[in-house]
């Protein structure tokens, strides 16, 4: 690979054990002059240089032990999610709010919160905070974006940020975190999910999807008021006694820890001064102060299933007030061991049924039999398919390079030392130990790296993740545990140093850069070990209209004169899913389970358990019945 030369000719002596970039092999050694300016080439240097020192952590700067302990330096890493002290009922009863921020709900009326200076800094941050995501210079071109809907009376787009259909409060938090103009997702789910709707979208990365619930559902919130619940025991400790029992009206699950943690980040911005009392709960952290947390009050619960389930066996968390159901990553949900545990909690609780609640699935990817098994949880609802579905965005430029296993890490090493420092260095393995392995390897070649991985603790994880995040460890290693979701601003090149065997994963991970129309740099290293999901690669970099090595198309012409088909779970044309099946005549697929769906004539085309058979249709018919209507647009 290439390597642009420095042009300096100050560079200090390199020993023996240190790694010595390509650029400057089989040259004599050079003395450095003190008040030489650093080259793009010793970016990291630099930073070593500039990182403040407190030793207070494994490897002085390098480390991503927070000052202060606890996450994102606040007091106390298990005071998540209890920002404000909420009152345990939902009215004005007379006694004092701790928290003057926090609105509440009396006579069909919502009273706002008071405004506080200090709480808006921490909640939506200013312009000039690096560490917050903002708009990119492509940002505009997410009007170009196709978006198909399909599904029975799909309701028209919205154009803007506007009252109606979204609560003038909501409106206001949404000025607040400076945000002016929907994304193309959020254009189409802000007036189907206000319509009462179910809806299954899938979008690009970086598009906006959690905005895209999170902004109709709060607003449906913010006008309608909570729900009847029981009244809290007395027992014999007066009337203010905490409620034992937390009866959320919005349930937001997700599979990781981390993704959860910014789902609720994003919950508490668009909820400040309202009613409406964000929580989370997730596995790996003290169980005893989330109870604490719910007790205080909980309307919108963003959890892991895990977790979710035990608090639910634990009596503290009733499920009969729920009116939204949101699935983040639903197709993660509904795959990857998962699924028993979500038809437990949709099914199996006090859950209402799928006909009395909102249930809204959302997704960069929806496999084909993923979208089959989504049906059970879901009522007529609308197919929303936003840009390519699972290709990935062509604001980030996508270099595969041909690299052997055992060549790995003096490629990344080259890669690092010829890149300008600019933002955050995000790099995927595959499994934990190479994880950590790694991040030890880069950090005694004087690079600041952490690691992030299932193994570490969920102190550690948020540790790492908080260090990352604001540039204090600029390289983090990571598993797949942050391949989906995490929206970490600055992230300017992601890494793929082992290509994932699912191509769905590989788009989920570089899309952790290129968000909300910035630019970004995804680079992968590729060999004959990954021919398996070679077709889908070249596949993803045609659609995003990149460069296409010539060693991607050799491999593919030898998996063909093989007889190999050279795809990830089989094939693309079954992975992403980008059509909504219920409008095409497939009857040669078996869905996942075979027998258990028999054939797309005896299904229930558009979802749930209706015995009724007024809005089927033969899926055998090449006419597609008007209830799959489509609109196509292009903003």
């Amino acid at each position: 690979m290439g390597i642009n030369d420095s042009g300096s000719s100050n560079q200090r002596p390199q020993s023996a054990s240190r790694y010595v970039p390509p650029h400057l092999r089989n040259q004599a050694n050079r003395e450095a002059s003190p008040s030489a300016k650093p080259g793009a080439n010793a970016g990291w240097s630099a930073w070593n240089d500039r990182a403040p020192s407190r030793g207070d952590g494994w490897n002085s700067s390098h480390s991503d032990y927070s000052r202060g302990g606890g996450f994102g330096n606040r007091s106390s890493f298990y005071e998540r999610g209890s920002y404000g002290g909420y009152r345990n009922r939902r009215e004005d009863s007379g006694f004092a709010r701790r928290d003057e921020t926090q609105g509440y709900w009396k006579d069909g009326v919502h009273h706002i919160g008071t405004r506080n200076p200090r709480t808006e800094k921490e909640l939506f941050g200013s312009a000039e905070d690096s560490d917050r995501q903002h708009t990119g210079i492509n940002f505009e071109k997410y009007d170009d974006i196709p978006v198909e809907a399909s599904g029975r009376e799909c309701p028209e787009a919205v154009t803007s940020f506007t009252t109606p259909p979204l609560d003038p409060h909501l409106i206001s938090n949404i000025e607040l975190a400076r945000y002016t103009t929907p994304t193309p997702v959020q254009k189409y789910s802000i007036p189907i999910v206000g319509a009462g709707r179910d809806l299954m979208a899938c979008a690009q990365t970086g598009s906006g999807k959690t905005g895209g619930f999170m902004f109709p559902v709060l607003s449906q919130l913010f006008a309608q008021g909570p729900a009847e619940t029981p009244a809290p025991e007395d027992n014999g400790r007066g009337y203010g006694y905490r409620q034992r029992k937390a009866y959320p009206s919005v349930l937001i699950l997700a599979p990781t820890r981390e993704l959860v943690s910014q789902i609720y980040d994003e919950a508490k911005k668009f909820a400040y001064r309202s009613w409406v009392r964000p929580a989370v709960v997730y596995g790996g952290a003290d169980i005893g102060s989330q109870i604490r947390q719910i007790e205080r009050g909980c309307d919108l619960l963003v959890a892991t299933p895990g977790r979710l389930v035990d608090l639910i066996e634990r009596a503290r968390i009733s499920l009969a007030n729920i009116r939204y159901l949101v699935l983040d990553e639903a197709d993660r949900m509904l795959d990857m061991g998962f699924e028993p545990q979500i038809r437990r909690i949709v099914e199996k609780e006090d859950m209402p049924g799928v006909q009395d609640r909102v249930t809204l699935m959302f997704s960069a990817t929806f496999p084909r039999d993923i979208q089959y098994l989504a049906r059970d949880f879901l009522k007529d609802y609308v197919f929303l398919s936003v840009g390519r579905v699972g290709s990935t965005s062509e604001n980030i430029t996508q270099k595969i390079m041909y690299v052997d296993d055992e060549d790995k890490r003096s490629a990344l090493l080259d890669i690092l030392h010829s890149t300008e420092v600019s933002g955050l260095t995000l790099i995927f393995v595959e499994t934990k130990r190479m994880a950590d392995t790694l991040s030890d390897f880069l950090l005694n070649h004087n690079f600041p790296a952490t690691s992030i991985h299932g193994d570490r603790n969920q102190r550690e994880r948020e540790r790492a993740l908080d260090s990352f995040r604001t540039g204090r460890t600029p390289i983090m290693v990571a598993t797949a545990v942050a391949a989906r979701g995490l929206d970490i601003a600055n992230v300017s090149h992601v890494i793929s140093y082992d290509l994932p065997g699912d191509i769905d994963d590989y788009v989920h991970r570089i899309g952790r850069t290129g968000r909300a129309g910035n630019t970004g740099l995804a680079t992968a290293f590729f060999n004959r070990g990954n021919k398996n999901v070679v077709n889908d690669l070249i596949d993803i970099l045609k659609e995003a209209n990149q460069e296409i090595p010539s060693f991607l198309e050799s491999v593919a012409r030898e998996n063909r004169s093989f007889g190999g088909r050279g795809r990830g779970r089989g094939g693309r044309g079954g992975s992403f899913g980008g059509r909504d099946y219920r409008k095409y005549n497939d009857n040669s697929y078996t869905p996942r389970g075979g027998n258990d769906y028999n054939s797309y004539n005896n299904y229930p085309p558009l979802g749930g358990n209706s015995n009724t058979n007024s809005n089927r249709s033969s899926f055998g018919s090449r006419d597609v019945p008007l209830q799959y209507q489509t609109k196509t647009s292009w903003f």
